[in-house]
């Protein structure tokens, strides 16, 4: 056999159903999908290796076929069009919404001529490492008889649905079909425990058009009319499909292993929930007029956190568990060769000071748009800020969780003044119980060391931690968190210093990784975050040419359905890492809000001016 080559990530679409999501190829391949939750192991996983470790293919058996797709309207319903020399079909995939059930649905249709279709299943439970049993049965039920094929595996079985099944064939599922035009063909597969019956089938039409409607009204709820508003829309439904919908916990992304550096070591599990992350979703969907999911994500985290706070976490399971012991799958040859492929994340035991500005800013933003506090959240903000108030001195690994020594990271102290200053405002702005005079001393004690252990004024830039001169993309967001006016010199001078550092081929760095400060060989690429940070920081600054133009050529990079992933390599022109990243379409909607509200102070200037004219 060959060796498997693996679609570039751009080449990915993503299916969600607010439980878990599919990662679809542009040639009809879903070769990654875990069932019933993101966090839970994949019975497709060829994305991380081979088809020999599953894979749900309906495409083309003419591999010349010219492929277009998008997106229905504001959904996550993918439609794909095929064409060939002898005809033109349309798939139609989707990961239906509301019902509690974990299915998913493709729909073929003849659209000219006819279309020669190739149609593989291969379930591979438990990470491609286990084998199904699979066997051919019948359905039936009241109104109907079906043919079907069911695999199972212990806890874990799948059923097969459609008009057209495939035949066994050497442990995949395969089949060849013709669909002329006006003909369609519909198949679903649903997971479900072993021990439960079988669910029924579904009305496949109507559960498309429902899933549709409800990604639509989320959609127009949004407030934001603002400069690159459907990049932003889209990027709210990313944000919105990895929220788990029972649970209110969000993922980073609902991948795992896809590479920093391909062929390298840097792959990592991002199907969790980090306090950071989360926050800086909710400060993005708040910006956007989401004050329900705030409430949703609120409770998750009284959940989570319950408990000592000296116990609080960096990241939890979807449930709010946790336990995520990182370990190897030594099975699977990894996506483009990049080894280990891991499960579970060991930054979970880091100490990541940062966090808690994080959860504090995003609260107090909550606040401020109108959500009210119940008596356990505020006792539990309290009670962290309070538990920092007597542990903010020491060292972390900081925001980009390095596998070095703990370090005095300007960042993560910048954030320990933010947790602190939101505590105050809390009281000040309010009405909150306090103990406002110790925060308010702490916070002024924070922001006089951040500025003279973390500021290197020979160079007038602030710097990665207090035993450096170098610097890190992170430093953008300090006017973002108001600890600096964004055309304060220092902060005009830290631009500047990034712009000379950490600019690669006009995209941003996250650090250098040569410093050696993260304790990992290999290198890794620009990260797509970071970039968005930069057009924030130049927005804050006034500098809106050069916001609009860096803006403008990010938009670029994402994918013809919009997604982006976690870095981008300006070289080879294509993206690296977990795929889709909530931290990447976060911080495009922080950069589009920074622009709209830069946009808008120059407007109030200019209207000020032509009033003054006329006096």
């Amino acid at each position: 056999m060959s060796e498997h080559v693996h679609p570039p990530i751009e080449e990915y679409a993503v299916l969600g159903d607010l439980g878990t999501a599919a990662l679809v190829s542009r040639q009809g391949s879903v070769d990654w999908l875990c069932l019933p939750r993101f966090d839970s192991r994949a019975c497709f996983a060829a994305l991380l290796g081979t088809p020999q470790h599953g894979r749900w293919l309906l495409t083309p058996a003419d591999p010349a076929a010219v492929t277009t797709r998008r997106y229905i309207g504001s959904s996550f319903a993918l439609e794909t069009v095929h064409e060939t020399p002898t005809g033109r079909v349309r798939v139609t995939d989707v990961m239906p919404l509301g019902d509690g059930r974990s299915d998913l649905l493709r729909r073929i249709e003849g659209l000219e001529g006819s279309v020669r279709m190739l149609h593989e299943w291969t379930v591979r439970f438990n990470y491609g490492r286990t084998r199904p049993w699979v066997a051919r049965h019948t359905d039936d039920r009241e109104d109907r008889t079906d043919e079907i094929i069911t695999a199972i595996a212990g806890p874990d079985m799948l059923v097969l649905r459609g008009a057209r099944l495939p035949h066994a064939q050497d442990g995949h599922h395969v089949d060849e079909f013709d669909v002329a035009a006006g003909q369609t063909f519909t198949f679903s597969t649903t997971w479900f425990r072993s021990h439960d019956d079988i669910p029924p089938p579904l009305q496949v039409r109507a559960r498309i058009r429902e899933t549709v409607a409800r990604s639509e009204q989320y959609a127009a709820h949004s407030h934001y009319r603002g400069p690159y508003a459907e990049a932003v829309t889209r990027s709210l439904l990313v944000l919105r499909g990895l929220t788990h919908g029972d649970t209110g916990g969000i993922v980073a992304a609902p991948t795992t292993s896809l590479p920093e550096d391909f062929g390298g070591e840097r792959n990592w599990d991002y199907r969790f929930c980090w306090l950071r992350d989360a926050a800086l979703t909710l400060e993005a969907l708040l910006g956007c007029g989401y004050v329900e999911e705030t409430a949703l994500w609120r409770d998750w985290l009284l959940r989570a956190v319950a408990g000592d706070p000296e116990d609080l976490q960096v990241m939890y399971r979807v449930d709010g568990g946790r336990d995520l012991p990182e370990r190897v799958l030594d099975h699977l040859p990894g996506y483009a060769g990049s080894l280990p492929v891991r499960v579970g994340n060991a930054a979970v035991g880091q100490r990541q000071t940062d966090v808690l500005g994080e959860v504090m800013i995003a609260l107090h933003h909550a606040r401020s748009r109108g959500l009210e506090e119940n008596l356990d959240s505020w006792h539990l903000q309290r009670a962290l800020v309070n538990h920092l108030a007597e542990h903010w001195q020491e060292p972390d690994h900081g925001l980009w969780e390095v596998r070095g020594p703990q370090r005095h990271f300007t960042h993560s102290r910048a954030m320990v003044w933010a947790a602190f200053d939101r505590a105050v405002r809390a009281v000040e702005e309010h009405g909150l119980d306090g103990p406002v005079e110790t925060w308010r001393e702490l916070r002024d004690r924070v922001r006089d060391e951040v500025l003279t252990k973390g500021f290197d004024a020979e160079r007038n830039t602030f710097v990665q931690h207090y035993d450096t001169a170098e610097v890190d993309a992170s430093l953008l967001t300090l006017s973002a968190i108001g600890f600096v006016e964004g055309d304060d010199p220092r902060m005009l001078g830290t631009i500047a210093a990034v712009e000379s550092d950490l600019l690669r081929h006009g995209l941003v760095l996250r650090y250098r990784t040569d410093s050696g400060v993260d304790g990992l060989a290999g290198d890794e690429h620009p990260f797509v975050a970071c970039s968005f940070w930069l057009v924030t920081a130049y927005a804050k600054a006034g500098m809106t040419t050069e916001a609009t133009a860096l803006m403008d050529r990010l938009l670029g990079l994402a994918n013809d359905v919009g997604l982006l992933s976690e870095e981008y390599d300006p070289v080879a022109g294509r993206m690296v890492g977990n795929f889709p990243q909530a931290f990447s379409h976060l911080a495009l909607i922080g950069a589009a809000l920074a622009i709209a509200e830069a946009n808008d102070e120059a407007d109030e200037e200019a209207d000020e001016g032509d009033t003054d004219a006329t006096r």
